[in-house]
C-alpha cells in the first residue's frame, strides 16, 4: 500500500508541476471548454470553486467556521464536490482526491491569516485572510505580481488518462485587489 501511495503521489505531482507559473495571459480566449459550467449559488461561506473538463462537477472551497465568524484553526477550509452531473448532490472528496489532487494544506500565519496550498501543486501559495473592504474572509493569490481575490479556478483538460490528464491551460478568475476590476488570467501548461 505504501508503494502505491508513493507512486500515486509522484504521478500527481508530475502532472501538476508547472501548472501555475508566475506569468499568465489575460487576453487568450481560444480553446474554450465545450461544456457549459454552472456557477455555484447559495453557499454562504464559499471562498472559491474549481471546475475542470470532462464534466460539470465542481469542487467547492468553503470557510469552515462555527457560524459566528470564528474559523476552525486546524481545518479552516472545507473542500467537497457539488456533483452537478449527478443532480447537484454534495459529496466529500475521496481519499485519493483529498491526499493527491484537490485537498488543501493549511498553515496558520497569524490570527485570522492562513497560507493554503493544493496538495498536488505546492508552488503557488494562496492566502486566507479577512478583507479590509467587506471584513469577510477571502482567498488571495498573486499572479503577474498582482494580488487577486480568488473566485474560480478552471482546468482545461483534453484527453490523457486518469493519472496523467492532458491539461492545456489553467484559468484563474477573481478581482484585482488594487483596482477592484474583474480579471481572468490564463496560464498555458
Amino acid at each position: 500500500m505504501k508503494r502505491i501511495e508513493v507512486a500515486v503521489r509522484l504521478m500527481l505531482l508530475m502532472l501538476m508541476i508547472g501548472m501555475l507559473p508566475v506569468a499568465a495571459q489575460t487576453t487568450d480566449k481560444s480553446d474554450p471548454s465545450p461544456l457549459k459550467f454552472p456557477t455555484p449559488k447559495g453557499i454562504k461561506d464559499q471562498l472559491f470553486y474549481l471546475q475542470r473538463d470532462p464534466n460539470t462537477n465542481t469542487i467547492i472551497c468553503e470557510l469552515n467556521d462555527d457560524g459566528h465568524g470564528k474559523v476552525d484553526e486546524k481545518d479552516p477550509i472545507l473542500v467537497y464536490w457539488l456533483r452537478y452531473a449527478e443532480k447537484g448532490e454534495k459529496e466529500d472528496l475521496n481519499y485519493i482526491q483529498r491526499k493527491f489532487a484537490y485537498g488543501i494544506q493549511t498553515k496558520k500565519l497569524a490570527k485570522d491569516s492562513y497560507e493554503l496550498r493544493f496538495v498536488s501543486h505546492k508552488k503557488i501559495p494562496m492566502y486566507l485572510r479577512i478583507s479590509d473592504g467587506d471584513k469577510k474572509f477571502h482567498v488571495y493569490v498573486t499572479v503577474n505580481n498582482k494580488e487577486i481575490q480568488l473566485e474560480r479556478i478552471f482546468l482545461r483538460i483534453v484527453g490523457g488518462s486518469f493519472w496523467l490528464p492532458n491539461v492545456r491551460y489553467v484559468e484563474i478568475r477573481g478581482v484585482y485587489t488594487e483596482t477592484g476590476n474583474v480579471v481572468t488570467e490564463r496560464i498555458k501548461v
